[in-house]
C-alpha cells in the first residue's frame, strides 16, 4: 500500500511542478499584454503542422540530446558541468579547423576525424574544471563559468584572426565566420530540402551507450555510487576523484561532439553565436529528462519544439523570443522544488498517514452500510 502511496505522491508533486510553470509563464505573458491560451496553443501546435517544423525540432533536439547526456553523466557523478557552453564552442573551432586543414581527405576519414576532434576538445576543455575539483578541491561552478568566458573569447579571436574566412576580408565586411567546410566533412542529410542530418541518429546511439555506461557497467556503478555518497564510495574502495574527472571528460566529450555535430551536419561553417545557447538548456533537458537517457530525448523533444515555437510566436503573435528563456527558468523553478518536496521523507510520512485515514474511513463507511 505505501509504495502506491509513493507513487501517487510523486504524481501529484510533478503534476502541481507543471502546473506552476505554465502559471509563471502565463503571468509573464499576460504582463506582456499576451492571450496566455494562444500563445501556448502556437508554440504546443504550430511546429508540429508540417514536415518543416518537425524536422526543425529534430535539428535542434540533437545538441540538446548530447549536451544532456554529459550533464546527466556529471551530475549524477556529483559533479556539476554547467560549463557545457564553453565546451560546444571548443568542439565546433578543433571540427571545423581539422576539416578546414585536411581539405583532401575521403569523407570516410574526413568527418570521423572532424567528430573526433571536437568530442576531443571537449573533453579537454572540461578535464580541466575536472582536474580542479578532485585534486585541488576548486568549486566547479566556479572553473567552467570562467571557461565559459576564456572559450568564448578564444571562439571570437579565432574568428576574426586566424580562421576567418578570406572572402570576408577582400570584401570590407570582415563577418567573423570561417570558410565553408570541405563536403567530406559534411553529415548528410536525412531528408533533402531540410536541415534535418544523420547527427540525430549519432544523438539516440549516444543516448543508449550511455546508457549502458551508467547501469550496466562497473565505471558507471562507480560513478553514480561517488555522485550518491562518496564516504561511502571511498570507503568501498572506489576511486572517487578519478570519478570525478572521468565523469567531467566524458560530460565535456559530448559537449564538445554537440558542437563538432553542429558545424559539420547544419552550418558547415564556424560562426559566431552557433552554441544557440545549447549548453544551458542541455542542463535543463537532462534535468527534466530525470537525468537519465530514457527522459532526456523525450525531453529534448519538447524543448525543441519550444525553441521552434517560441521563434513561431515571434513572427505570429510578436512574441518576444526570450519567452523561451522566461519558460525554461519556470521549468528549473519547478524540477527543484519538486525535487526537494519529493525528497522530504516527514512531507511524505504526512501525505501517506492522511492519505490512509481517508481509506479507512471510507471502508469503515461502506462495511456500516
Amino acid at each position: 500500500m505505501k509504495s502506491w502511496f509513493r507513487v501517487l505522491y510523486v504524481l501529484l508533486i510533478a503534476l502541481g511542478a507543471a502546473v506552476a510553470a505554465i502559471g509563471m509563464g502565463a503571468i509573464v505573458l499576460a504582463i506582456l499584454g499576451k492571450d496566455p491560451l494562444a500563445v501556448y496553443t502556437v508554440i504546443l501546435t504550430e511546429p508540429l503542422r508540417d514536415m518543416f517544423g518537425l524536422t526543425e525540432i529534430a535539428v535542434r533536439m540533437t545538441p540538446l540530446i548530447l549536451v544532456a547526456l554529459g550533464i546527466a553523466i556529471s551530475f549524477r557523478s556529483g559533479i556539476l558541468n554547467i560549463g557545457a557552453e564553453g565546451q560546444i564552442q571548443m568542439g565546433v573551432i578543433a571540427a571545423a579547423a581539422t576539416a578546414i586543414f585536411l581539405p583532401g581527405l575521403p569523407k570516410g576519414l574526413a568527418m570521423p576525424l572532424s567528430l573526433l576532434a571536437g568530442t576531443v576538445a571537449g573533453a579537454l576543455w572540461a578535464g580541466i574544471a575536472g582536474w580542479l575539483r578532485a585534486r585541488l578541491k576548486v568549486s566547479e561552478l566556479l572553473s567552467t563559468v570562467m571557461l565559459n568566458y576564456i572559450a568564448a573569447q578564444l571562439y571570437g579571436f579565432l574568428l576574426r584572426g586566424p580562421m576567418i574566412d578570406p572572402a570576408e576580408l577582400q570584401v570590407g565586411s570582415g563577418t567573423p565566420q570561417s570558410v565553408r567546410l570541405p563536403r567530406g566533412a559534411w553529415i548528410d542529410r536525412i531528408i533533402p530540402g531540410t536541415r534535418l542530418h544523420y547527427g540525430l541518429v549519432i544523438a539516440l546511439v549516444a543516448a543508449v551507450l550511455v546508457y549502458i555506461l551508467l547501469w550496466r557497467t562497473r565505471w558507471g556503478y562507480e560513478m553514480r555510487a561517488a555522485g550518491a555518497e562518496p564516504k561511502a564510495a571511498r570507503y568501498g574502495g572506489i576511486a572517487v576523484e578519478s570519478c570525478l574527472i572521468g565523469a567531467m571528460v566524458l560530460a565535456g566529450a559530448f559537449a564538445g561532439l554537440a558542437g563538432a555535430v553542429e558545424v559539420t551536419g547544419v552550418h558547415r561553417r564556424a560562426i559566431e553565436g552557433i552554441s544557440s545557447g545549447y549548453g544551458f538548456s542541455g542542463i535543463v533537458v537532462a534535468l527534466f529528462g530525470g537525468l537519465h537517457p530514457a527522459g532526456i530525448v523525450p525531453s529534448a523533444f519538447f524543448f525543441g519544439l519550444l525553441l521552434i515555437g517560441a521563434d513561431m510566436t515571434q513572427r505570429i503573435m510578436t512574441v518576444p523570443a526570450n519567452m523561451v528563456l522566461v519558460l525554461q527558468g519556470a521549468v528549473i523553478l519547478s524540477i527543484i522544488s519538486a525535487k526537494v518536496l519529493i525528497a522530504d521523507k516527514y512531507l511524505f510520512e504526512r501525505f501517506a498517514r492522511s492519505l490512509s485515514r481517508r481509506v479507512a474511513k471510507r471502508e469503515t463507511g461502506e462495511h456500516a452500510t
